[in-house]
């Protein structure tokens, strides 16, 4: 070994260690993960959705979810239910309720389950605990050291000082909430190892295309960008606004290796089928459950004269007759009619059709250009998070869920307050400064890379800024903004540059490490559950400065 590597290889031998401490304190949390009331390993209505729909794939050969969520303890507790479903009309013709989860991630993991219940006999319905438990030792953990070890590398290709180098790599394993996330099933994980893996690829082949000597010997044609592409388009599947970082990937990788289009288009396109094609297998629609949030065309106009002292079956059964002189349903079995609670009526119809029956639904709305009221139009249904005792109707949102009103208070405890990027994990401090000198120092591809990493992450989350009240919830009940989570290892390569520079100097060095101390402090109060508020938010209410 040659005398000047020789710092570089302890160096590495530790970054390993600290690794592997990471590993096994999140292995350790997950084989003794439970949930409050102790007769599951599901955290929150969150992954619960996810473990629902895994557990329904497998064992029930459908992404339905009806035969789970019915089922109840002992103690009468449904450890399946989550309010994170929607409901619409399944291939049977019946309607159903699903998961309002992404497919591709959901189908990948139960893909596992299937395995392990193949070769063990247990099923997560009968050991809700233990199976899922060996799950995320199964996924999460491979997952998990996927980020990290890419993260090493990066860190380690990167021409800064050993103090610095430590100190990434140290805040990777312990100094970001994505660790606690780590010990329950969510996407935020899978997005940042999918990220940190790119991020890897792009800057490993960016130097030895730049490299004087490999540069000649380096014409790789298809697997690097095939990988790229991949996991590129693999976070968009995790976190859909990551769509803007995957954009910026195809137009770096271009930049820097035309003979890079064929490949990364070939990985992107083949996840982009995965997404397309099970959440077509799963709901028999090619957009995701998120995007059935309204209501679709008018399918006929009718007269009906509502009276306000009438009773509820009364006028159900009024506008039963009036919708039976409908053309849509003049030939329906059934009419069910039940209220809204933001006005108007919904309309469950039945259909028989060569002996099968079919279920339509239908919304009733008073037409807006009748001026006696008593003109109504009847439209197509599309909005599948309406429901009975939906959480997402109306007056049933609590806490944060009711989303915050004024977009200046969200912006302040989105950044410096109460869930901010900054004020949770204060080593976030370092990263505007790092990429702003990246972005006007260095090789031209890390300038490029510095310049995406700051548009996309000044996008995505004036995207979140923008939203409409109802949106503006700081991603619900968790333990950060972690809406954001996915460009950790971005924001961790983009430190690097100003932690080099603070590392000059003892004070500097002083002042790194009351920022890594005061994140590991923020990521440590978390390690019992993500699914939880962050330690701001509740000493906050605790000081009764929140209502």
């Amino acid at each position: 070994m040659r005398k000047h590597e020789q710092p570089q290889q302890r160096r590495i031998r530790m970054h390993f260690i600290l690794i592997a401490i990471t590993l096994a304190l999140v292995s350790g949390r997950i084989a003794t993960v439970i949930n409050p009331e102790g007769d599951s390993a599901f955290l929150s209505a969150n992954d619960r959705s996810r473990w629902v729909s895994v557990a329904a794939l497998v064992e029930k050969g459908t992404f339905a979810i009806d035969e789970l969520i019915v089922i109840k303890t002992p103690k009468g507790h449904r450890l399946w239910d989550t309010i994170d479903k929607v409901r619409h009309v399944g291939p049977d013709g019946r309607l159903h309720y699903y998961s309002s989860k992404p497919t591709l991630l959901t189908t990948l993991i139960a893909g596992v389950y299937k395995a392990l219940h193949w070769s063990t006999g247990l099923s997560m319905t009968d050991q809700p605990i233990y199976v899922p438990r060996m799950l995320l030792l199964l996924i999460n953990v491979p997952t998990l050291a996927l980020f990290l070890v890419t993260m090493m590398w990066t860190v380690e290709r990167t021409d800064t000082t050993d103090f610095a180098k430590r100190l990434v790599v140290a805040a990777a394993c312990f100094g970001t909430m994505l660790t606690p996330f780590a010990i329950a099933l969510n996407n935020h994980l899978f997005a940042a190892a999918a990220t940190s893996l790119t991020l890897w690829i792009y800057l490993r082949c960016c130097e030895r295309i730049h490299d004087d000597f490999s540069s000649l010997t380096y014409m790789p044609r298809f697997w690097p960008w095939f990988v790229a592409g991949t996991s590129a388009a693999f976070t968009v599947a995790c976190e859909l606004p990551a769509l803007s970082m995957f954009c910026l990937w195809g137009v770096l990788f271009a930049w820097e290796a035309p003979r890079s289009i064929p490949g990364f288009l070939l990985g992107a396109m083949i996840v982009a089928a995965g997404i397309f094609g099970t959440n077509y297998w799963a709901h028999q629609s090619w957009r995701t459950p998120y995007a059935h949030r309204g209501y679709g065309d008018v399918q006929d106009t009718f007269e009906w004269n509502v009276a306000a002292q009438d009773s509820e079956k009364a006028v159900a059964d009024s506008l039963r007759d009036a919708l039976r002189e409908t053309q849509p349903l003049e030939s329906a079995k059934s009419i069910l009619v039940r209220s809204l609670f933001e006005g108007g009526y919904a309309i469950v119809a039945e259909f028989e059709q060569d002996g099968k029956f079919r279920e339509i639904q239908y919304k009733v709305e008073q037409d807006p250009a009748s001026k006696s009221g008593a003109r109504w139009n009847l439209r197509s249904w599309d909005d599948w998070y309406e429901y009975p005792r939906s959480y997402w109707r109306s007056g049933n949102r609590r806490g944060v869920d009711l989303g915050e009103p004024s977009r200046a208070a969200y912006l302040f405890h989105a950044t410096v307050g109460h869930y901010g990027l900054f004020s949770l994990t204060p080593i976030w401090i370092l990263m505007p400064f790092g990429l702003a000198y990246r972005c006007l120092k260095g090789p031209g591809y890390e300038r490029r890379l510095a310049v995406s990493v700051a548009l996309s992450s000044l996008v995505c989350f004036a995207f979140y800024v923008a939203r409409p009240e109802i949106d503006r919830n700081y991603g619900g009940v968790s333990i950060c903004f972690r809406w954001m989570l996915w460009f950790a290892p971005l924001w961790l390569y983009g430190m690097l540059a100003e932690a080099d520079s603070w590392s000059e100097k003892a004070v500097g060095r002083i002042m790194l490490g009351v920022l890594l101390a005061a994140s590991v402090f923020s990521m440590s109060t978390s390690l019992d559950s993500p699914w939880q508020s962050p330690w701001l938010y509740r000493f906050a209410s605790f000081l009764g400065w929140l209502s």
